[in-house]
Parts: structure tokens; C-alpha cells; sequence
């Protein structure tokens, strides 16, 4: 009887607690207006939260997007959304997506529907209002958990058991699910280095394998975006330690050949990997001394100063360092003409990628993080009033040269050395 007690009452705290935790949710994101623009819509109309926040909430996890469905038309959203003065964004309009926009916070709502047919990247979809319907098209269990505002769950697969017990599970046909997307085999590996607590199934990895080719038709946006959330969740810590996992991950993007490093990652990479940015961390499995950085950088669509970034570091990390590459002069100098950014980058890269931590760079990094970039004293206009100079190539030779002067100085140059220069 007293385990029974006992069982009811914890049934009870985590009752409690689901629906505290949508209860911030709504006070965090502001979210009733967007609720009731619907929900007052007709006597018919609903709208529930889904998928990735629904599983966070219940995983007690930090939820930092919000996913909605609903049962109306994307039209009958708009007219929602107008009526109301909510701003909104028809960003995935012809696979029944609007983007609202409250408080400069985004939610995507999405109209309940089902796949006419697919071609492993795409699917054509036709509207619909049966809840059951649209669960059945998810990819996993614990995606296919909807609630209503209050935290009441509609969950037609029991995917808040298969969180509860560590099973990535997919809907229906494993093969069929995939063949519909084939993003889903990275979405596959994700979820279970987060959230399983089994050995793969036989099964499965055979699927996948069958159809890991299938990947090839996917763009280079959706797999990096992928490969995004993998390297930033919790679980790819364990990357390195499931066999099967790394083996599709690396059949995938072949380019990361230094992946390894994580597989023993020193005190401070533990400590520091969440603060860093995904191009960085990127950085560290793509470049060695070999092309293989490049043609990552051609394969797959980065932003300008993403590839900017892996080019620097390239620039310092594909040969051998050499015994003057971290002194303080130096960094001095590439702070200069990097900034402060890229010179982090450059020495987080080194204590990253080394077995043992090395204080006197961690030193450096804080000693650099309280100063100021040095700014270069001399002006042009100055030189040509003082001195009668025009502005032509000339000037800015000597510029130059007073500017590698003053940099190689500890950014000190006297005025006769200056003059030196002009008169030279």
C-alpha cells in the first residue's frame, strides 16, 4: 500500500511539474494571443504545440523554439493572424508553414496535413483536420506528442513512454518513413545519442544502411543545418563511442576526419564546448594539412564569414606551428589584424585539439579577453599636411611601412621614425 502511496504521489509531482513548465512557457514566450487568434477562430478550430517542444518540456529540457499545429488552412491562419495584428512571415506557405512573430519571438505554425507522395527530399501534402492523420506522417514517437496550452497531451503513439524508457522509435515503417525524407537518418542519429537509452536494432541499421545513398539528393543547406544540431546537443559527446553512429556520420561528411579529437576531450574542452560557435568546432574536424578543408568549403554552402573564418584558421593550422605562433607578440599582431575574435579562435583551436591543457595559453586567452585592439595612430591626411605629400600609391607605401614599424614595435613609432619614412 505504501508503494502504492508512493507511486501516486510522484505520478503527481510530474503531473505538477509538465504543467508548470508549459505555464513558463506561456509567461517566457508571451504565447496566449497566439492561442486565442485561433482558438476564437470557430467553434471548431485548435491549435496545439508539437513536436521538438513538446519533447523538451516533458524531458525538462531548455525549450528555445516553439512548433504549433493547427487544424485551419494556412489561409484561415493568415486571416487569424491579420484579424488580430500579429505579424507573420509566409515562409513555408506550399508545405502549410506561416511564421508568426510576437514580441520578435517566432513561431511556426503549421497546418495539420498528409503526404500525397514523396521523393526523399520533398513532400506534396493535402490539408487536413484529423490530428491522427498528421501524427501518423511524423518521423518518431517522441515527435509526434502534441498539447494543448494548458499541457494536456494528445500522444496517439506513446512517445512520452519511449522518451521515459530511451527509445527512438519510428512511425510505422522504418524504411517507408525514410524513403519520404532521407534527412531522416541524420535526424535518427541525433535523437538517439540524446535521448536512447538502448542498443540500435538490427533492423534499423540495416535500413539505413540500405538507404544511405539517398542522402545525396538532400541539399547542402539541410545537411549542414543537421549536422548543426548534432554537433551542438548533449549527446555528441557519445558520437565517437557508438560504432554505428560515427559510421554513418562519417559516410555522410567524409570530411571530418579529425572527429576523433572529441572522442577524450581534455577538462576545458568539456567545460568550454557549449560556449562555442558550430563553425569553430567545425573547424577542428575539417582542417588538417591536406585539401580536405577546402573541398568541404566547396561541397557545402557556407556563409561568407563562416568560410572566412575556416580559412584563417586553415592559414595557421594546416602546417606545422611553429615555436613563435602563440607568443604574445604574436598574438599581439594577430589580434591587430584579425581581431579579437578570430585571435580566440586561433588559440581555443590549440588547447581544443591537445590532449593536455596547456595554462599558459588558457592565461593568454583571459589576458587578451580585458584588452582593447590597438588602433593604428597614423592618418594619411595628417602625413600629407605635415609633410606636403599627395595622395597617390607612394603614400600608401610609406603608410605601410610605418604601420609594420609601429606593429613590430608593440605598436610604438616615435616621430622621427616616422619621418624617416616620408622622407625616405
Amino acid at each position: 500500500m505504501i508503494n502504492i502511496i508512493k507511486k501516486l504521489l510522484r505520478n503527481k509531482n510530474n503531473q505538477d511539474q509538465k504543467y508548470l513548465s508549459f505555464k513558463r512557457i506561456r509567461e517566457n514566450f508571451e504565447i496566449d494571443e497566439l492561442f486565442n487568434s485561433i482558438l476564437k477562430y470557430s467553434d471548431t478550430s485548435e491549435i496545439r504545440y508539437v513536436g521538438g517542444c513538446v519533447r523538451k518540456i516533458i524531458n525538462r529540457e531548455t525549450v528555445d523554439d516553439i512548433d504549433l499545429a493547427t487544424n485551419l488552412k494556412p489561409d484561415q491562419v493568415i486571416e487569424c493572424l491579420n484579424n488580430n495584428k500579429i505579424k507573420f512571415y509566409e515562409t513555408g506557405i506550399n508545405h502549410g508553414t506561416i511564421t508568426a512573430v510576437i514580441n520578435k519571438k517566432k513561431f511556426e505554425i503549421t497546418s495539420l496535413r498528409k503526404d500525397i507522395s514523396t521523393d526523399g527530399r520533398h513532400a506534396k501534402v493535402k490539408y487536413s483536420n484529423n490530428w491522427l492523420l498528421d501524427s501518423s506522417r511524423r518521423d518518431f514517437t517522441i515527435n509526434a506528442i502534441y498539447s494543448d496550452i494548458h499541457g494536456n497531451l494528445f500522444d496517439p503513439f506513446n512517445g512520452k513512454d519511449d522518451l521515459k524508457n530511451g527509445k527512438v522509435i519510428f512511425i510505422g515503417d522504418a524504411e517507408k518513413r525514410i524513403k519520404e525524407d532521407y534527412l531522416r537518418i541524420l535526424r535518427y542519429i541525433r535523437f538517439f545519442l540524446n535521448y536512447s537509452k538502448q542498443d540500435h536494432e538490427a533492423s534499423i541499421k540495416k535500413t539505413i544502411r540500405q538507404n544511405i545513398n539517398g542522402v545525396i539528393n538532400l541539399s547542402s543547406e539541410r545537411l549542414i543545418d543537421e549536422l548543426k544540431k548534432i554537433v551542438l546537443s548533449r549527446g555528441f559527446f557519445k558520437l565517437n563511442k557508438d560504432e554505428f553512429c560515427l559510421e554513418i556520420i562519417l559516410l555522410i561528411f567524409p570530411q571530418l576526419k579529425n572527429i576523433g579529437i572529441f572522442k577524450y576531450p581534455n577538462k576545458f574542452v568539456i567545460n568550454n564546448y557549449f560556449s562555442k560557435d558550430f563553425i569553430f568546432l567545425l573547424s577542428l574536424m575539417i582542417i588538417d594539412e591536406t585539401d580536405n578543408c577546402d573541398y568541404f568549403l566547396y561541397k557545402f554552402n557556407l556563409s561568407n564569414e563562416a568560410k572566412n573564418t575556416i580559412k584563417f584558421l586553415k592559414n595557421i593550422f594546416s602546417k606545422p606551428i611553429l615555436s613563435n605562433t602563440f607568443s604574445e607578440k604574436n598574438l599581439w599582431k594577430i589580434y591587430y589584424f584579425h581581431g579579437k575574435k578570430n585571435l580566440e579562435d586561433m588559440v581555443n583551436f590549440q588547447i581544443f585539439r591537445s590532449k593536455k591543457i596547456d595554462t599558459k595559453l588558457i592565461n593568454l586567452l583571459e589576458t587578451f579577453s580585458a584588452q582593447q585592439q590597438p588602433v593604428f595612430p597614423v592618418r594619411a591626411k595628417k602625413l600629407m599636411e605635415k609633410y606636403n605629400l599627395k595622395e597617390n600609391k607612394n603614400l600608401g607605401e610609406k603608410l605601410k611601412r610605418i604601420e609594420n614599424i609601429w606593429v613590430n614595435n608593440s605598436f610604438k613609432i616615435s616621430d622621427k621614425e616616422i619621418e624617416e619614412i616620408v622622407k625616405n
